[in-house]
């Protein structure tokens, strides 16, 4: 059932209330919001990996769907059946528990290390940047979804390492993204013309998310390294920059919100939390579509590919789901 689960994401692809406004695009987006980390919490997913027998088989090779059309059967899982490959972009090469950093959650004796080296094609570097995916097992756990009237949210810790420890690059290096269905608009095709005759609106899997992207000064353009968070998207599907430029490492909360309305706001803040209000990035809806569901949440962990520079080593922990019944 897990890998029929998986199959089916990669087929079609993988109470404190507030007011916050945010210009996207020239339009001003002002909605109530419920700051991640309120409601009920789901004890089916998420994990505080505090299990000492905690482990991940990863079953290699892992799969390239993404670049060369290949599922490499039987797929990466946890022990504890709430994590698993993806079938589209393959698995971190380090997938492991070690000992909690110093500075985490009170009493918090593990956490989860996500790293690659090889993230595209198993052997076959592509000398670009490429990205691995760990997913939760969201409703393979459960036995469905979301809705968005129930106002899913989820947070995560993750400890960003001193910034001589990051790969050495410009770019996006870890992401924090739900997975959600909504509508987006694709073409049809007359079958007996064999061509395209127009566009119409389909229900298809959608992955907003939250991006650490390190702007190094190894490049040259930067006086120092700093970091910056990523969201993915505007109402037009492209990513922008929010929030202040992050130039303290360490622990910090991230946490996103699937409101009725169907928008995505995101949260973040130095330390282990909790989320306030204040600690809001933006509000959007991504591709100009609401979010009908949430069915999952994933970790992104992404390199060069060039297949001996080691991604940037993330740890998380206490990654939790919650939803507020309506």
């Amino acid at each position: 059932m897990l890998d029929a689960l998986k199959f089916c994401l990669i087929r079609k692809v993988a109470g404190l209330f507030t007011v916050a406004t945010l210009v996207v695009g020239g339009a001003s987006l002002a909605n109530a919001q419920v700051v991640p980390g309120t409601g009920e919490k789901m004890t089916e997913v998420g994990d505080d990996f505090e299990d000492a027998n905690w482990s991940y088989i990863p079953n290699l090779p892992k799969s390239s769907n993404n670049i060369d059309k290949q599922v490499r059967y039987p797929s990466g899982a946890t022990t504890n059946n709430r994590w698993f490959e993806s079938l589209l972009r393959g698995q971190p090469d380090v997938v492991e528990r070690v000992a909690t950093p110093e500075g985490g959650l009170p009493n918090s004796k593990g956490a989860l290390k996500l790293r690659s080296v090889q993230t595209g094609i198993p052997g076959a570097p592509s000398y670009k940047m490429q990205q691995d995916d760990f997913i939760m097992n969201g409703n393979g756990r459960f036995g469905g979804t979301i809705p968005a009237m129930w106002t899913p949210n989820v947070v995560a810790r993750v400890f960003l390492p001193p910034f001589d420890q990051w790969e050495k690059r410009t770019g996006s290096s870890f992401g924090f993204r739900i997975e959600t269905l909504t509508h987006v608009m694709k073409p049809v095709t007359d079958r007996k013309l064999f061509k395209k005759i127009g566009k119409t609106k389909q229900l298809e899997q959608a992955w907003p998310g939250m991006f650490l992207q390190l702007n190094s000064k190894s490049d040259g353009q930067n006086k120092e390294d700093t970091a910056a968070f990523v969201i993915r998207g505007d109402q037009y599907g492209q990513d922008f920059v929010a929030g202040q430029m992050i130039k303290e490492t360490g622990w910090w909360t991230l946490g996103m919100t699937l409101s009725p309305d169907g928008r995505v706001h995101y949260y973040a803040t130095k330390g282990t939390g909790p989320l306030k209000p204040s600690d809001h990035l933006a509000s959007t809806m991504p591709y100009g579509e609401p979010n009908l569901q949430m069915n999952t949440l994933f970790f992104n962990v992404m390199s060069a590919d060039n297949g001996r520079t080691w991604s940037t080593e993330w740890i998380v922990d206490d990654v939790e789901v919650f939803f507020v019944r309506r």
